[in-house]
């Protein structure tokens, strides 16, 4: 099914594209950066951004593939557009030495098991609590915003290996990582550049 761009979302690109040149950019990687930059407008992201193109590659294989899409909060949740998410914060409880946030992924990790796309928008504990899993994801969506871990606790993904999309920063949230998943379900899945 085609997805219908709204004009004011196509003029909106247009002048993104006129103020930063992503045009060298691989053709998944400048789709999270614009689709990203776009929900914040923020032209930083082009520089605090941190992926590789040939984890989007398979990520974007196995998304539209079928597989899970868990988000940290329902803010997140939300966002993502077109298919269905496990959010499971509503469910979960804190406890000692553990977030609600944290719970939470746990829950979602037991519910979906391995080779998810984690989107982590909101809490750095959520990120936290699931590099301490197995939970062998297809991609892991890191963004969480805020002064107390989020660099951190991104910086912490980086360095795990797992395939991942992240930035630099403090800055993040729930509406810039909603936009990094829904870039790869927007992104044709033939691969070709996608046209807003």
């Amino acid at each position: 099914m085609n997805r219908v761009v709204h004009p004011i979302e196509q003029e909106s690109f247009r002048r993104l594209r006129a103020r930063l040149d992503t045009s060298g950019l691989a053709p998944l990687t400048r789709a999270v950066v614009e689709r990203v930059i776009h929900s914040a407008a923020d032209l930083e992201y082009a520089t605090d951004l941190v992926m590789a193109e040939h984890d989007l590659e398979r990520a974007h294989t196995a998304l539209h593939s079928g597989a899970p899409v868990v988000a940290d909060v329902e803010m997140v949740a939300a966002g993502i557009t077109r298919r269905e998410t496990v959010c499971r914060l509503a469910d979960a409880r804190s406890g000692p030495g553990l977030t609600r946030s944290a719970h939470a992924v746990r829950l979602a990790y037991e519910q979906v098991g391995p080779g998810a796309l984690w989107v982590i928008g909101c809490a750095p504990t959520a990120l936290e609590e699931l590099l301490t899993l197995d939970a062998a994801p297809a991609l892991v969506i890191g963004l969480p915003v805020g002064f107390v871990g989020a660099a951190e606790s991104k910086a912490a993904l980086r360095a795990s290996g797992l395939p991942a999309v992240s930035n630099v920063s403090e800055k993040g949230g729930s509406a810039v990582a909603a936009a990094a998943l829904n870039a790869l379900l927007y992104h044709s899945t033939s691969h070709s550049e996608e046209k807003q």
